[in-house]
């Protein structure tokens, strides 16, 4: 029972924030449920976890919501996705963590770098930013750093930023789960902790949402750093 309460308690931290920025569940609940879990139902986890946040938050959003902006990121994913799947099944946790310790950490000094400034990048960059996001999404399940950067580099306004995020999330992570469905990652455990955390997530994402809508555009652009 305890793992239950300690994998709800993540559940809801994350999907406040998710609820509020759009993106941060995988990088908050990752590395946390990793503590007490084996990476290899926490990857699976938080995936199935994430999309039920996006989903909600994609509701909430869907008349901002245009295809076309995540096109590119998605096709870009897809092999990257696969990729990704492969690693996690034939890699031992312990590369698997670092490589998350990693994408954690080249985040945060980006992140605390360029906070605030502004670059041009040109549409198709999205095909590598996408690829990236897919392969650390299919490997560790934080896909999220790398098609942040690129949302954040764009000068859309604050609810297109989000509803973009959450398309991409929803349709990387839909593929991602497949495979991990494929290479037996999704079994009974896993599902019966995704369960029991369910209503923390949907309490979680609502806290997170009421704060987004109360957030200024230049206030939540600097959350997209």
């Amino acid at each position: 029972m305890e793992v239950y309460l300690l994998t709800s308690a993540v559940i809801l931290l994350a999907s406040m924030v998710a609820g509020l920025a759009g993106f941060g569940a995988m990088i908050i609940s990752v590395p946390l449920l990793a503590i007490f879990l084996d990476i290899k139902a926490v990857v699976p986890l938080t995936i199935l976890a994430s999309l039920s946040i996006h989903f909600l938050i994609l509701i909430q959003l869907r008349s901002h919501f245009e295809f076309k902006k995540i096109q590119p990121l998605f096709i870009g994913a897809l092999p990257g996705i696969f990729i990704g799947v492969a690693l996690l099944k034939y890699t031992n946790k312990e590369i698997l963590q670092l490589i998350l310790g990693i994408t954690l950490i080249l985040f945060s000094v980006y992140s605390f770098i360029f906070q605030g400034k502004s670059f041009k990048i040109k549409e198709f960059w999205a095909y590598l930013f996408g690829f990236l996001s897919g392969y650390l999404g299919g490997a560790i399940g934080a896909g999220g750093p790398p098609v942040i950067v690129y949302t954040s580099l764009q000068s859309w306004s604050k609810d297109l930023i989000k509803v973009t995020l959450q398309g991409y999330f929803i349709l990387a992570g839909i593929f991602v789960l497949f495979g991990h469905g494929l290479i037996g990652l999704i079994n009974i455990s896993v599902l019966k902790l995704y369960l029991f955390a369910l209503p923390a997530l949907a309490i979680g994402t609502y806290i997170g949402s009421r704060f987004y809508k109360a957030t200024r555009e230049e206030i939540y652009r600097k959350l997209s750093w």
